[in-house]
């Protein structure tokens, strides 16, 4: 079995219009929220062996305030194509990750991580900043990763916290 975990993004800060968007820091709820989606991933024991994250400013400083709060080990990997990916490409990406890794984080971007997240599980969650979605595959291959193969198992948004 294996196991994906999309993290959208915290809250980032809109403040400083001369910031590229790619530039643009988490903002004060960014930086609340993102511990507490970590805090919740520790709660509920779910581990990831292997973390990729878009490498925009507000990507970067969400994983890293959400692995030290969930307790994740793994280093984590910056991947230039998650930034500006469209759900085929981060499906592609997906089918490409190692055998070796069984649990996966995947930290980027709306609307791609919505769709992609409706690709994989048929589900349309709506995915507001810093959520979570945890998907489910009977399958032993990414590669063998597919439309409707994926089962929601768990949906976590800083608001229910």
């Amino acid at each position: 079995m294996k196991t994906l975990m999309l993290l959208r993004h915290a809250k980032s800060d809109w403040g400083d219009q001369s910031l590229r968007d790619f530039d643009r820091p988490l903002a004060d709820r960014g930086k609340r929220d993102a511990p507490r989606i970590g805090k919740a991933i520790k709660k509920r024991g779910w581990t990831a062996d292997l973390i990729i994250s878009s490498p925009a400013v507000r990507a970067r400083q969400t994983i890293e305030d959400v692995a030290t709060s969930a307790g994740l080990a793994p280093s984590i990997q910056f991947e230039d194509s998650m930034y500006g990916a469209s759900a085929g490409e981060l499906m592609k990406l997906i089918r490409r990750l190692p055998d070796s890794s069984d649990s996966v984080l995947l930290v980027g971007h709306n609307p791609t991580f919505e769709q992609v997240l409706a690709r994989l599980t048929g589900a349309a969650e709506h995915m507001p900043t810093t959520a979570l979605a945890r998907i489910e595959f009977q399958v032993e291959h990414w590669e063998d990763v597919d439309d409707g193969q994926g089962k929601l198992s768990g949906f976590v948004t800083p608001k229910e916290l």
